[in-house]
This record gives structure tokens, C-alpha cells and sequence, in this order.
């Protein structure tokens, strides 16, 4: 018999930490308990990937009607209904979660609505009850939140948790950041018919993409009416009363709105956590060090998903979740594989992306071809909308493997799962190339392009 109140204790419950308690329970753990401090479901279903892509197909529509009437459709007057959005945003949000809390109850894992902090590496505080319990194995989910900057005003700003429940639809917002976070927001905003301005302290948004994702996205954003600010940066923001904040560049401009949000990035949500009363050792960057099988520092107490900042996204905690729950107690040692990882970004039009970039290959393999093209998606084809899709691959030269694929376009986040499993078990140009097009889509030119592109400065060389 257990010495402890509970074999497994995970604090967090978002998508990584119910997935490992459920599988946990399901591979033997006798007293399992998972502690959320908000609702069941963590930031991907309460504050995040879930409810922005509520708003992104609301944010579309607004498109949808102009390209309707090239297709012989009379749209008429349109109105849009900000409050009814996000009513019905809010019952879905709680349907998911009442769903989230039903599977850890009908798989025995006791749910403990409360927040949870460490006494020592086996000691639980809860924090509104008082109560304190004990566990033999602690596993940590309890992801991020968003960066804050310290400026003066800056209590005057929102972040993307904020940004879901506004009472009102924004006349001019000004958003901070060029992450996929603040693009997506600049987009939903701008379909919505709202005065937006993003200022970014880069040259082009999307750092770490694919330069030509970037230069892409970017082009977009303006075409879609975005007032995109770079190599700026916040300085300030002022109460003009009345609603209106004015923010203060460092380049010396201001730009004046009723509302300002940040999205410049989220860091590890380990304030209070209690980890240096456990032991448990953080990174430089502040997120909880772990090895390939996501042990902390100390022997009994693991983390997943964003806490740790290896990969921050929804299907890689519930990934490292399943594999810490076989590793401890299904005694099959389970480390996931983070290579080859593909993900979207719910811009308009979308991204999708898998593997290396240009500039990762070349600087990695000796030889890099590329396939690239640009052209305009068919159903614009009956109106003045000058979106263009791209399409790239990138391929070792010297054993044909495709390195990676990146979209920009239309269903672009559809095709990029199915092009990531290709990715994923190393499939050659050639390979690709055998495949029979589907047409007409946009998804054929991942298996027709047969010209490898050369940049222009090579060419010139040539």
C-alpha cells in the first residue's frame, strides 16, 4: 500500500496533464488527482487555439460575401453582432470543458477545482481549501501566460486572454508583437471592420518561419488593411480619458486607440508554483528543465507541455503526456520525438508548415534544393482580390528527401497535416512526384512542381 494520499498528482489541467492522468489511471495508477485552479481545459480550450479559431471563421465572412457575388450570389446589407460572437463562444467554451471534466471523472481520476502548490517534493498545498495532500509522482501542465512588459502604462493593456471576453468590438486597436499570436488577432480584427495597427520590433513577422511564410504573411496583413509598424517597439502607454489610450513608440510616433493589446510572447506560468521548495531546477529562459522523458531535476516530479518550453503546442503536451504515463506506469519508456513537428498559423490566408526552412537546410546539408510557387487560389478567380497562395519545398539535393513544406494559402493548415506525415517518414521528391494530382485544388502543386527554383542573386552569379 502507498504511503501517499494519491500515486499520480498533476497540477494542470489543460490538454497534456488530463491526457496524462487518463492514461495513467488507464496503465495502473490506483489514486490519481489532477488540480486546475480555473476550468478544465487549459489554455488551448478556455483561451486560446479553440475559441481564436471561433473568431477567425467569424473574422472570414466578411471576405466570403465580396467573393460571393463573383459567383452570381446577392449578399445584400451585412451587420455583424460582437456580443452574440462571443455568447456563443462562451457556450461552446463550456460545453468543451464539461466534457474535459466528465472524461477524467468517468476514467476514476478525481478532479480538484483549486490552485496547487508545492510544499516539497511530495506535499501539495491547496491553496483555497487549505488542505494539504500527498503524492508519489507529481507531474506539472500547468503551461504558460502571456509576456507582460514592464513600461510605463502597461496596466492600461490587454493580452489574448483578455481579448476573448471584450464587451465591446474594438473601434482602433493597436496590438505589440509579430508572433503568430498578435497576426492572427490583426487579421481577426481587421475582418471584423476594426482600425487596426501592429507594431513590431522586427523587420518582417513571423520570426522563425520560413523567410518566405514571412514575407508573405506580411504582405498580406497590409493587403488585408493592417497598419504594420517594424523595428519599433512600446515605450509607453497614456490615458487620454474617455476610453482612449495613446501609445508611445520608441521611434518617436504614437498611435492613439481604445484598446491595446499585447502578444509579444508567453513565458512559463511557474510564479508561486513552489518549485524551488521541491527542488525542481528551471532553465535560463524560466521554463522547468526536464530530460527525454520530462523528469525534472527531482526524481519523482515531471512536467509537460509549455511549462517547459520545448515545443508549446496543444498536440505535443497531449503527446508528452501519453508518454509519461507509459513511461511511469506502463513501464514502457516513452521520450517523444519533437523533430518534424507540423503546425499552423490561423492567419488570412493561413500557414501551414513542417520541418526545416530554407535557411535551417542550407545551413545543415551541403546541397538544398527548392520548389516554389505562387499563383492566385481559383475561387478568387471572379473577383479583385490580388491574395496569392505559395507553396515551397525544401529538399536535400543530394538524397532527395523533402525537408520540409511550407504554405501559405487557403486550407493551407489542412493539407500540412497530411503533407507532415510525408515529412515525417522521410519521403523523397521522387516520391512525391509518383503521386497522381487531385485536381483541381490548390494541393496538387505539392506533387507537380518539377522546377527547382534558384534565388535571384544566383541567377545573376550565373
Amino acid at each position: 500500500m502507498s504511503n501517499y494520499d494519491y500515486d499520480l498528482f498533476v497540477i494542470g489541467a489543460g490538454s497534456g496533464g488530463v491526457r496524462a492522468s487518463r492514461m495513467a489511471k488507464i496503465h495502473g495508477a490506483e489514486k490519481v488527482a489532477i488540480a486546475e485552479e480555473y476550468r478544465p481545459g487549459g489554455t488551448c480550450v478556455i483561451r486560446g487555439c479553440v475559441p481564436k479559431k471561433f473568431l477567425v471563421y467569424a473574422s472570414e465572412f466578411s471576405k466570403s460575401f465580396k467573393l460571393a457575388e463573383g459567383f452570381g450570389w446577392s449578399v445584400g446589407e451585412t451587420a455583424f453582432d460582437w456580443s452574440k460572437l462571443i455568447r456563443n463562444k462562451d457556450d461552446e467554451i463550456g460545453r468543451l470543458s464539461g466534457i474535459y471534466a466528465r472524461n477524467l471523472a468517468n476514467t476514476g481520476v478525481d478532479l480538484i477545482e483549486d490552485r496547487a502548490e508545492l510544499l516539497d517534493a511530495h506535499t501539495i498545498k491547496l491553496v483555497k481549501s487549505g488542505r494539504t495532500v500527498t503524492a508519489d509522482k507529481i507531474l506539472i501542465a500547468v503551461g504558460g501566460t502571456p509576456f507582460i512588459p514592464d513600461i510605463e502604462g502597461a496596466e492600461l493593456g490587454i493580452t489574448s486572454n483578455e481579448a476573448f471576453d471584450l464587451e465591446d468590438l474594438p473601434k482602433h486597436i493597436v496590438i505589440a508583437g509579430g508572433g503568430y499570436i498578435a497576426c492572427e488577432f490583426a487579421q481577426i480584427f481587421a475582418g471584423l471592420g476594426v482600425d487596426v495597427c501592429q507594431v513590431y520590433r522586427g523587420d518582417t513577422v513571423l520570426r522563425g518561419f520560413d523567410d518566405d511564410i514571412r514575407s508573405t504573411v506580411h504582405e498580406e496583413l497590409v493587403r488585408s488593411g493592417v497598419r504594420v509598424i517594424t523595428h519599433s517597439v512600446f515605450e509607453k502607454i497614456e490615458d487620454l480619458g474617455e476610453g482612449q489610450k495613446r501609445v508611445h513608440l520608441d521611434n518617436g510616433q504614437h498611435v492613439d486607440a481604445d484598446v491595446v493589446m499585447y502578444a509579444i510572447g508567453r513565458v512559463p506560468y511557474v510564479d508561486g508554483l513552489g518549485l524551488d521548495k521541491a527542488g525542481v531546477e528551471l532553465d535560463p529562459a524560466g521554463a522547468i528543465k526536464v530530460d527525454a522523458y520530462s523528469k525534472t531535476s527531482v526524481d519523482n516530479i515531471y512536467a509537460v507541455g509549455d511549462v517547459t518550453n520545448r515545443v508549446n503546442l496543444t498536440p505535443v503536451a497531449i503527446r508528452e503526456g501519453a508518454a509519461f504515463a507509459a513511461t511511469v506506469f506502463d513501464n514502457k519508456p516513452t521520450a517523444y520525438d519533437h523533430n518534424d513537428i507540423a503546425s499552423a498559423v490561423f492567419t488570412q490566408p493561413p500557414v501551414g508548415s513542417v520541418g526545416l526552412s530554407e535557411a535551417d537546410a542550407r545551413k545543415k546539408y551541403a546541397q538544398i534544393d527548392i520548389y516554389k510557387t505562387s499563383f492566385r487560389p481559383m475561387k478568387q478567380s471572379f473577383s479583385n482580390d490580388a491574395s496569392r497562395m505559395m507553396m515551397k519545398l525544401v529538399v536535400d539535393g543530394e538524397t532527395e528527401r523533402v525537408l520540409g513544406v511550407h504554405i501559405v494559402g487557403p486550407d493551407a493548415p489542412e493539407m500540412i497535416q497530411l503533407a507532415g506525415i510525408a515529412v515525417k517518414a522521410g519521403l523523397t521528391k521522387d516520391q512525391y512526384d509518383a503521386a497522381c494530382a487531385v485536381h483541381p485544388t490548390s494541393a496538387e502543386e505539392l506533387v507537380t512542381m518539377k522546377e527547382k527554383w534558384t534565388p535571384p542573386e544566383l541567377k545573376a552569379a550565373e
